[in-house]
């Protein structure tokens, strides 16, 4: 299998990365009090070494009380915690690696099975996480303006301490997603509406601000999902016609490459087209678009929740497509996390030393 087309250099705006592979965000409890410790950044600036091309961060929240669920979810705000994240850029780039932190509101959320809760209510567009489980408050006007513009000091923040691009998580079930489903988004102003643009909205203000405070050079990512922690089959976009009146408001906003996250990358988006979410992204809007979804394993992610392992898989059908054209760049997340060099054995083509993954390697900062 050749996998040379993985290891082409890319360059966008401020991004000029060494190959295709991208550290996808996976979400680490391990910041007490939401600032990054030096385990932290020793995890980040291991990928780097291993030879990760683009390293994004696990989520981290921004400036809002009710931003978070849980107390050990690092924050990109605040004197300490950006200290420890400057800590953490400075070890990738000795390295050789490039990042960008993955900026984040929870919004709405389920309390933490730890039992901590922030010192104000979960916030999202109508109170709800889910149709039907109200767990917090519905946004004012006011609420939704700090947002976004909390949004924006995030991004500016990452500018100024160095990192190379910032991504805004507008996936799975999180606030902007809240925005975007007509099951979590019941407002009747100009936030709300029946159609997925109308719904649109409050994205496209975090991309304006966001663009806005890092300017027109910084490469500006978003993640974005059509299933939801509370319906995997959903579709919010049934049709690439759907799918065209949703993102390219966005890529006019500012969004330079679309993060399309799936849950099998194989799995094609619409009937009659074996493209995945990835694919149409770039099909609609010619904007670089993220492949995600169970690469280089035969289990998929949300099976790893409940203790199932998994074991390495061919990326065949991952080259077959990369070297279509279906998109630029490739996320890896469960294989990154138990193995720091993996990408250095699939460059080297040594898959006889690829490990799987097991829930242990959820619960620690896997170093070597």
């Amino acid at each position: 299998m050749n996998t040379d087309s993985l290891f082409r250099p890319f360059s966008l705006k401020s991004l000029n990365i060494k190959n295709r592979i991208v550290m996808a965000p996976m979400t680490r409890s391990f910041s007490p009090n939401g600032i990054p410790t030096a385990d932290v950044a020793t995890y980040y600036q291991k990928r780097a070494e291993g030879e990760v091309g683009l390293i994004l961060s696990e989520g981290t929240v921004i400036d809002r009380i009710a931003s978070s669920n849980d107390a050990n979810i690092p924050h990109f705000h605040g004197t300490a915690a950006l200290d420890g994240w400057q800590n953490v850029i400075k070890g990738v780039h000795a390295a050789g690696g490039e990042m960008g932190p993955q900026i984040w509101h929870m919004g709405i959320m389920d309390n933490h099975h730890s039992g901590w809760v922030p010192s104000a209510p979960f916030e999202g567009p109508s109170g709800l996480n889910r149709p039907g489980f109200n767990n917090g408050n519905t946004m004012t006007e006011k609420d939704i303006t700090e947002a976004i513009l909390a949004y924006g000091r995030a991004a500016a923040d990452a500018k100024r301490l160095g990192f190379d691009t910032v991504e805004i998580h507008g996936a799975h079930g999180y606030l902007i997603d809240q925005f975007f489903w007509e099951g979590t988004n019941l407002r009747t102003d100009g936030y709300g509406g029946k159609t997925l643009p109308e719904r649109s909205r409050f994205a496209i203000e975090v991309v304006k601000e966001v663009r806005r405070q890092v300017g027109e050079d910084f490469a500006v990512i978003l993640r974005l999902s059509q299933w939801k922690p509370a319906d995997y089959t959903n579709q919010m976009a049934k049709t690439p016609e759907e799918l065209e009146a949703w993102l390219n408001p966005l890529a006019d906003a500012g969004v330079d490459i679309f993060h399309a996250s799936q849950r099998r990358f194989w799995e094609p988006e619409f009937q009659g087209s074996d493209l995945n979410f990835a694919g149409w992204a770039k099909k609609v809007t010619g904007k670089a678009t993220i492949t995600v979804g169970s690469v280089g394993l035969n289990g998929e992610f949300l099976g790893a929740f409940a203790g199932e392992s998994s074991e390495p898989s061919s990326l065949e059908e991952l080259m077959r497509r990369m070297d279509r054209g279906d998109f630029d760049l490739v996320a890896v997340g469960r294989p990154l996390l138990a193995d720091p060099n993996w990408v250095k054995k699939i460059r080297e083509d040594r898959t006889s030393e690829l490990k799987g993954f097991t829930k242990a390697a959820l619960s620690q900062l896997v170093l070597d």
